[in-house]
């Protein structure tokens, strides 16, 4: 089975002033369809600049990376965005849902920007549409505007809006850390099930070890350097 994510000899350098700062050092990782996979490391590790380079939204010093065969450095910027769209969906710590829009209008608009410049817009998928806001316990809760839910339904939204499109893989930042254990417990399950219901590969980025334990490996991170990689509870009951 071939890699959908593919990191060789990554490396990524700062300048600060006359300062060469480094933040990755020859990082080198697969991820196989459909695993579910938490990097793991403290603040200042490396994970979030690893996260924005998978993510095609920023340049690697060194190295490559290859999605789903796809080599980003060979893409030029608009193939690198055409590609994010089809292929990514993106979950974040701070749920960035849009204030003036229904939760509904939140999960719509990622629609909307993957049909950007298709000749032909597709409809939104309304059997998936109903299943992620039943699995995510939010289809009462659609017509309400971010400032109406909790920060639990809010990264619910956040999850089906990443998820509406059927993204061959979920990036996420952290998705846990603005949420009480309940919460947490809660998303970190979801992700869990997108992983295995919808067949997506799932790569989470946290600082916190326990929550780790859900991915079926854990890739551990330090001052820019993978030190090693552990399995997770994986295939198992998810946690809650």
């Amino acid at each position: 089975m071939s890699s959908i994510i593919l990191a060789q000899d990554l490396g990524k350098t700062y300048r600060s002033g006359k300062l060469e700062v480094p933040a990755l050092r020859k990082v080198s990782f697969a991820i196989e369809p459909g695993e579910f996979v938490a990097i793991v490391g403290p603040s200042g590790s490396g994970k979030s600049t690893l996260f924005y380079i998978l993510g095609g939204l920023t340049h690697a010093s060194s190295g490559s990376v290859t999605i789903d065969g796809v080599d980003f450095a060979k893409l030029t910027d608009g193939e690198r965005t055409k590609m994010r769209r089809a292929k990514i969906g993106f979950v974040f710590q701070r749920f960035n849902l849009l204030p003036t829009l229904s939760a509904m209008g939140n999960i719509e608009i990622a629609h909307d920007i993957a049909n950007l410049g298709a000749a032909q817009k597709k409809e939104i998928d309304q059997p998936l549409l109903n299943h992620l806001t039943q699995m995510l316990g939010i289809e009462g809760r659609l017509e309400h505007r971010p400032s109406e839910l909790s920060g639990g339904e809010q990264q619910r939204v956040a999850i089906a809006r990443a998820l509406i499109n059927r993204p061959a893989i979920v990036l996420a930042d952290e998705p846990t850390g603005n949420l009480d254990t309940k919460n947490s417990d809660a998303v970190l399950n979801m992700l869990h099930q997108s992983s295995r219901e919808l067949h997506q590969t799932v790569l989470m980025i946290t600082h916190n070890p326990e929550a780790a334990q859900i991915a079926d490996r854990i890739l551990h991170m330090r001052d820019g350097e993978m030190t090693h990689i552990e399995q997770g509870q994986g295939r198992g009951t998810p946690r809650g």
